[in-house]
């Protein structure tokens, strides 16, 4: 459940053929998905009417966290809906006519070249960082360069004109990310049978052991917390932010008491979305 929507667009951070472009076409084809140059120019494209929705990484299994949509998230005036899990695949993609003998340098993300290091280490390639995935792919395809070859997702192979010279090279084949789908208005599921997950934030107190009583209440209504990550806030030390996560629906009664207990022993405490849970968290 989305909602309602007015220009058929779903904004993204990257080029064409990024990996948050093919969660765009797999979870909503019937969408524009529109390519942003940066984070804020997706939550700004949201915020101005320009799109109704946004596909934004937020955590990844080998890389952790995308830290930076911790720090904007907070105050983009945007609402969780939904999220996706895409396993990340990544092929060695160069111009036609190229080998896995004629390349000498590689093209990618930081991340990606880290998460594909034996395929790199096993042909003596050279990494060039490019600040995108799919952006060295068309990098490569201007170069028009045999030598060089780039490390990107499949879709930009396709959209590029590139040759496929390796399928699937990352390391670790539970290489997953975490995607959410913002929107201007929350839209909350009804509470009910299937799955949901509340994602908020919260300011601690700067009193002896005000974490361990803020989160106290989660444990005694019995609500599974999935995630409690820490940021600090304003440039103090002492001044902590948390993002967590949860099982469940904030009108359940074990979840809303524990909520209401979090105001105790807390700080501007906001909720960032209630949304149905993917069907990835059952089989994982």
């Amino acid at each position: 459940m989305t909602s309602p929507r007015t220009t058929g667009r779903i904004a993204y951070q990257g080029e064409p053929g990024a990996n948050s472009h093919i969660v765009c076409q797999q979870h909503h084809p019937e969408l524009e998905a529109v390519a942003c140059a940066s984070f804020e120019d997706v939550f700004a494209a949201v915020r101005s009417g320009a799109a109704d929705l946004a596909m934004i990484p937020i955590d990844n299994t080998i890389a952790g966290r995308v830290a930076d949509i911790h720090h904007f998230l907070p105050d983009s005036g945007l609402h969780i809906v939904a999220e996706h899990f895409l396993r990340i695949r990544f092929h060695v993609m160069a111009v036609p006519g190229a080998t896995l003998d004629s390349i000498r340098t590689v093209h990618s993300h930081v991340h990606a070249l880290g998460q594909c290091r034996r395929i790199i280490a096993r042909l003596g390639l050279t990494t060039v960082i490019s600040g995108d995935t799919a952006g060295a792919a068309r990098e490569i395809a201007d170069a028009a360069d045999p030598t060089q070859a780039a490390i990107a997702p499949p879709l930009a192979a396709d959209i590029y004109g590139l040759e496929v010279l390796a399928k699937d090279v990352e390391d670790e084949d539970h290489n997953t990310t975490r995607f959410v789908v913002l929107s201007p208005e929350p839209v909350r599921p009804a509470p009910g049978p299937g799955a949901i997950v509340t994602t908020f934030m919260f300011n601690v107190r700067n009193l002896p052991a005000a974490l361990y009583k803020a989160l106290g209440g989660f444990a005694t209504n019995g609500v599974n917390m999935t995630k409690l990550e820490s940021y600090m806030v304003g440039g103090e030390f002492t001044a902590t932010q948390f993002l967590a996560e949860v099982d469940g629906h904030p009108d359940d009664p074990g979840l809303a008491r524990a909520l209401e207990e979090l105001a105790f022993f807390t700080t501007d405490v906001r909720v960032l979305g209630v949304y149905p849970a993917d069907a990835y968290r059952a089989s994982h």
